[in-house]
């Protein structure tokens, strides 16, 4: 039986007349994009059973219709699913999930103000379920559009909403009497074997590339050598401090990020013993939430020659996908109850190690490329003997093997260039001209305005995990942060202080006096470097913001002073979600001396665990918000607004190597990627971010979590510069965590 015909086994014969015809597309219609293809639908009809149903799923602009069959084969068929995209529409990645013994890549919608709106659709590839959630993405920035721009958004009712919890009563009868007609050994074998191919018609001008985040690189590498076609790293930090090496190889591939993040996960023995002479025969032991699996391997050193035992392994994989299309897979050694040690094998550990996947800028060419990336750790001792020994030891040990990987990847591409060929990414094609300026979105040949390039993802999404700050930096041959003296910067750096406070704070009143000793919180504030479970303020000079010259030139420079103050910080725990902590009696903002500042930013960032954690976060103003300026405005308007702009950055400063690795240092709009709610009550506002509402956040926190007490973290929060007149940005606050320890969190009343 093939891949195909056992997905298709269960499916009812409206689901397999509809195979011959896949085919997804992307078109103009009535001056809007189009977006559609071939998905399942997943979920559990009203006796509870669950169904696994093949649809044709159409997104115009952003109204969404949901079909049995191809409409454009059958113009006369309508929709059996309707609805529109709504500013507070969520979608979430839930990663790989087997239907009939075959693997497909799971979307979880939902509405993050009604939670009754939900639902769930399965596509064949990662690439594919990438393709639609930018798609969605882009459908959403239109809703947000519209109503930040006062147009047709009043008339419509919340009714209309897309929903695809459910399965209706009328399509349930029907395919109840077509049971007899399920045939087995038909599927759609298109679908599964190609990724969607929204927008392919679409002439691509560039790929972004980001080598630059929003926040300084920790590590300093040098080049020890190229073999097989990649280039071989060392961290020269590393070694000056007498830590565990790091050592990574760098490769460039022609195949666009899905297709090789999915060989590198790809457990099939048939694909991996064609690229990886290791790890090549892995047997699946455990999958957990999508984004997460344990595996098992054993390698023979009679073909290898490294040794006379045979050896086995069993590690774990996590991976995660950027806002940017950025893949990154995390592994470490493990043990499973699955796979004990076994006889006549000797088992051994894995060096812990990290893949990552980015696009390549690759200008006036359709072939897509990507920069692929395999960091591991070796204990320096042990990377201090094979350096002495290099050419005749290095290459017979499993770091080498592990690093040669890459080469193997490449090679397996360049032996099958059939599998490069794939369709690439909406964000890859689509230039799209601004809704907010009242025309329609479709694919324009012209350069395209910024706001909207914010919205999709490609322009200014390095603050949500994007890379195309940098090819922006290309095309006008200029870098991001210029050689100045220090003199210079620092004296640019007071003037943009200056002006900032000028413009977002009201200098018509005088500054009210802070008194940090009337304004305590759980947390205590640090003396010292060396002091531990602490928090203390940062200067911005770790983190890159808009200049005043973005919008033309793309060019980032050092932050400032944050803006307004950071008061105190809570540690807090609780068996539940805390919300709306301003409320409390004890806060800080119900304090006499709170009540007595002009504005306080509550900052409460919820952190799903056993128990529930809450760092809040508390910032002051000296003097009143300025009605004229930005943040006035992302205080005052709706949360649509504060969604589209608030945007966080991290730097981890001291910690974990795989830990830096896995945070980034790229900026995210919270808004997009997490569930964020807001308080505006007398003198505060406060923002809930529901860390636990994306699966990746928590994946990414449950990492952070177990080195918590070993992580010296920077925090930035920003409100996003779109215009002209609200550049250049600044840093509103920020906060500095000092290996924080999670006993000592306080119980929240």
């Amino acid at each position: 039986m093939s891949f195909a015909s056992k997905a298709a086994e269960g499916l009812g014969s409206d689901e397999a007349a509809a195979v011959p015809a896949v085919g997804e597309t992307a078109t103009r219609s009535e001056g809007e994009l189009e977006y559609s293809g071939w998905v399942y639908h997943l979920g559990v009809n009203s006796i509870g059973h669950e169904y696994f149903h093949l649809r044709f799923l159409r997104l115009r602009g952003n109204r969404v219709a949901m079909y049995k069959r191809d409409p454009q084969d059958r113009p006369g068929v309508g929709p059996i699913r309707k609805g529109i995209v709504s500013h507070s529409l969520m979608v979430e990645e839930i990663g790989p999930r087997k239907f009939n013994s075959v693997e497909f890549y799971v979307l979880r919608f939902y509405n993050r103000l009604d939670q009754t709106k939900k639902g769930e659709i399965a596509c064949a590839t990662s690439g594919e379920a990438r393709k639609w959630m930018e798609a969605f993405d882009l459908a959403k920035q239109l809703a947000t559009n519209e109503i930040l721009n006062a147009t047709n958004w009043h008339n419509l009712s919340v009714d209309d909403e897309l929903n695809f919890e459910g399965h209706r009563p009328r399509v349930r009868r029907y395919a109840h009497g077509l049971k007899r007609l399920v045939r087995i050994g038909k599927g759609p074998e298109t679908l599964l074997r190609k990724s969607s191919d929204l927008g392919s018609h679409v002439k691509l001008d560039a790929y972004p590339v980001g080598e630059i985040g929003d926040a300084k690189e920790a590590h300093d590498w040098r080049c020890v050598r190229t073999v097989n076609g990649i280039r071989i790293f060392e961290d020269i930090r590393g070694s000056q401090n007498g830590n565990d090496f790091l050592l990574k190889s760098v490769g460039v591939i022609n195949a666009s990020v899905d297709t090789v993040f999915d060989v590198i996960l790809s457990p099939d023995s048939h694909k991996r013993l064609e690229w990886d002479i290791l790890t090549g025969q892995l047997e699946l032991l455990d999958s957990n939430d999508g984004h997460y699996d344990v595996v098992y391997g054993v390698y023979d050193p009679h073909h290898l020659a490294w040794s006379s035992s045979k050896k086995d392994f069993v590690f774990s994989r996590q991976w995660f996908r950027g806002q940017d299309g950025e893949y990154t897979i995390l592994q470490f050694p493990a043990v499973h109850k699955k796979q004990p040690p076994k006889p006549g094998y000797r088992r051994i550990k894995i060096n812990p190690s990290i893949w990552e996947i980015k696009r390549l800028n690759t200008v006036g060419s359709l072939t897509p490329k990507c920069l692929v990336t395999k960091i591991l750790e070796v204990h320096s001792t042990v990377w201090d003997r094979l350096k002495k020994k290099y050419t005749k030891e290095f290459e017979k040990t499993i770091p080498f093997a592990l690093l040669c990987q890459v080469a193997g990847v490449k090679e397996y591409f360049e032996a099958n260039p059939l599998l490069s060929n794939d369709s690439l990414s909406i964000s890859e094609h689509c230039n799209v001209v601004d809704a907010a300026s009242g025309t329609s979105s479709e694919f324009e040949d012209a350069e395209i305005k910024d706001e909207f390039y914010d919205a999709i993802a490609i322009d200014d999404t390095v603050e949500d995990g994007s890379d195309s700050d940098d090819e922006k930096a290309t095309e006008v041959g200029k870098v991001k942060l210029k050689n100045v003296s220090w003199a210079i910067a620092s004296l640019a750096l007071k003037r943009r202080a200056a002006t900032t406070e000028k413009c977002e704070l009201d200098l018509n009143f005088a500054p009210v006096t802070i008194n940090q000793s009337q304004l305590h919180g759980s947390l205590h504030e640090g003396k010292g470097e060396s002091d531990t479970n602490c928090w203390t303020k940062p200067d911005g000079q770790g983190f890159m913001i808009r200049g005043r010259t973005y919008l033309k030139d793309g060019v980032k420079v050092l932050g400032g002073d944050p803006l307004i103050k950071l008061l105190a910080v809570d540690w807090l725990r609780s068996e539940t979600s805390i919300n709306h902590v301003s409320l409390h009696s004890n806060c800080l903002v119900q304090s006499e001396a709170g009540k007595k500042l002009p504005f306080i930013l509550v900052i409460n960032l919820q952190i799903p665990a056993k128990p529930n954690y809450s760092l809040v976060m508390y910032y002051g103003a000296e003097r009143p918000i300025n009605k004229q300026s930005l943040l006035a405005r992302f205080v005052e308007e709706s949360d649509v607004f504060r969604d589209s702009r608030f945007k966080l950055i991290p730097r981890i400063v001291e910690g974990y190597w795989m830990v830096k690795r896995a945070v980034g240092t790229k900026a995210c709009l919270l808004g997009k990627a997490v569930t964020c709610k807001y308080l505006r009550q007398d003198n505060f506002l406060e923002v809930d971010v529901d860390i636990g509402s994306s699966s990746v956040a928590r994946n990414i926190m449950g990492l952070v979590l177990g080195y918590v007490t070993g992580i010296v973290v920077d925090l930035a929060i920003l409100i996003e510069a779109k215009e002209e007149d609200e550049l250049p940005e600044y840093i509103l606050g920020a906060v500095r965590l000092n290996r924080l320890k999670l006993d000592s969190a306080v119980p929240c009343p």
